[in-house]
């Protein structure tokens, strides 16, 4: 079922972006009345979370709080229990999963909004619990209950599908050659080591979706007795909020995307125009501050030469990284280079420094940086990684041949190695990897575009090399009744990153036809590092 647009809206736009995002869309597509007040269930007059209940074939139970990698102060005084579905809803008398549930309050109880917000974690794979922290220091539950979740096959859910045995391969995997076939065998062996472990648990893998995930949602909001509610979702989030808008529209009154991933757009390729979108962002500030530009001229040349020599000719160093005993041996190939930037966008600063010192021999900076993120005690055993192939494997790879990714990458990148370009950032040996999850393809239709006139916020980012700021206006394409902003000069998921889009995305909750996107002028450049 879906929305579409009516045929009486309004549109206009606002630019307030700084000439270095000339290019990106910002501002305002506005349309339509004021979202209808939400209402609470009279049914429920008792605190959210507090009363069990069976819905169909899926029951929320009141209990403790789930289990979170990380201890997490947001969680404390959070209202929490569970909700149990079908694994397989084609099957809903089969087995059954449970997702672990946590409801902070609204901080101002006095002026709490009846409609509560309900967070997507990215990923795919990404724990919403243990997200909670990140949602409460941004400010989102100042005056609404925000719902955490644990996606199907996440950290708190149960059963869990992480696979720390590809974890550990990854952190190995700092001393291979990235683009090498032997090392595609053995990111390919960890993977159908992964996939046979959680089979011969009796995990259905075909059933780890964002459908699934979809429809986990829609009864979540059944099951808390809610007749309305928000969404936010961001990153891998965004496309699981766009889907649940297609497929669930009822009880939706706004939706939130940070970090923009269309379901009719996902995949490896996607991936590479994002790379080129979020390089070029970051190489155009520095060329727009005078001392930048003089002490790093012609950065985006250089990292493209680069990564040309270091594909031929790897590097390898040794660098210390936080509780390892040993130094470790990191190499550096034009791989390697490509997905050190995509992360390396967060850490803006130091970047030109980082590029100019390798260029002139010392690798070191981005040796520690990439090690350090590789081998860090956060990367083994928290991403859900069965989530991610069902995602990857049955909505991605079906539609996009590894010819597709290639060729989305010498559009992006016509300077780079073929061998490069074979392995879209953050998505090494995908193809190959899938082959090995095997499950079936989705229907088609997961591809299909959203069209809503439910009031949406769609953010995007000016330094995102994972999800390009393009992708945020396509989207809002056929959101009829969206606001479209781009928050200059910060990477992937702004509401992680800038107080502005943290400003943003609540005022949008408050009023969704018309958020106050006003400290949008205020922004500036970082001020990039000047090494000696």
């Amino acid at each position: 079922m879906m929305s579409v647009r009516p045929p009486h809206h309004r549109r206009r736009t606002v630019r307030r972006l700084p000439a270095v995002l000339a290019g990106a869309t910002a501002g305002l597509l506005v349309a339509g009345l004021a979202a209808a007040p939400a209402v609470a269930d009279p049914r429920n007059p008792a605190p959210l979370g507090t009363v069990a209940r069976t819905v169909g074939h899926a029951r929320f139970v009141p209990g403790p709080c789930p289990r979170t990698a990380d201890p997490v102060p947001a969680l404390e005084g959070a209202r929490c229990g569970s909700l149990t579905v079908p694994e397989n809803r084609s099957r809903p008398k089969g087995r059954k999963i449970t997702l672990g549930v946590a409801i902070v309050p609204a901080a101002d109880t006095g002026a709490r909004a009846s409609d509560p917000i309900v967070w997507f974690a990215g990923g795919p794979g990404d724990d919403a619990v243990s997200e909670a922290q990140l949602a409460i220091d941004g400010g989102l539950n100042r005056d609404r209950d925000v719902i955490f979740m644990s996606q199907r096959g996440t950290y708190s859910a149960d059963p869990e599908l992480t696979c720390p045995n590809i974890d550990e391969f990854n952190a190995r995997a700092v001393g291979l050659v990235y683009n090498a076939p032997s090392t595609g065998r053995l990111h390919v062996r960890a993977t159908r080591a992964c996939r046979d472990r959680l089979a011969d648990r009796g995990v259905d893998l075909s059933a780890y979706n964002t459908t699934e995930s979809a429809a986990d949602y829609a009864d979540l909001r059944r099951a808390l007795g809610l007749r309305q509610w928000n969404v936010f979702g961001i990153s891998y989030g965004t496309d699981l909020a766009l889907t649940y808008l297609r497929e669930h529209p009822k009880g939706i009154r706004s939706v939130g995307i940070d970090g923009v991933l269309p379901p009719s757009l996902a995949g490896a390729s996607l991936t590479w125009s994002a790379a080129r979108q979020g390089f070029d962002g970051l190489f155009e500030a520095c060329a727009q501050q005078p001392a930048c530009n003089s002490r790093y001229p012609n950065l985006s040349d250089t990292f493209e030469r680069l990564v040309r020599e270091l594909e031929a000719r790897p590097v390898t160093t040794t660098v210390t990284v936080p509780d390892r005993p040993a130094p470790v041996e990191v190499v550096i190939d034009g791989g390697v280079l490509v997905n050190w930037l995509t992360s390396a966008t967060h850490l803006a600063a130091g970047v030109p420094r980082s590029i100019d010192a390798i260029a002139h021999g010392d690798p070191q900076r981005i040796a520690e940086q990439w090690a350090g993120g590789k081998l860090s005690p956060q990367a083994v055993g928290r991403l859900a990684h069965g989530l991610a192939y069902g995602v990857f494997c049955s909505e991605w790879t079906p539609f996009e041949s590894e010819a597709d990714v290639i060729r989305a990458g010498r559009r992006a990148f016509p300077s780079f190695p073929r061998s490069v370009l074979a392995n879209a950032p953050q998505l090494p040996f995908l193809h190959a990897d899938c082959r090995a999850w095997d499950i079936p393809a989705a229907p088609r239709s997961i591809r299909d575009v959203t069209r809503s006139d439910v009031p949406a916020l769609v953010t995007s980012a000016g330094f995102d090399a994972q999800t390009g700021a393009s992708n945020g206006a396509y989207a809002a394409r056929t959101l009829s009744r969206s606001t479209v902003v781009t928050v200059p000069y910060v990477a992937h998921v702004a509401f992680a990153e800038s107080p502005c889009a943290q400003e943003i995305t609540v005022s949008f909750f408050d009023t969704p036809d018309r958020p106050n996107t006003s400290c949008l002028a205020d922004l500036r450049p970082p001020e990039f590092e000047i090494a000696p």
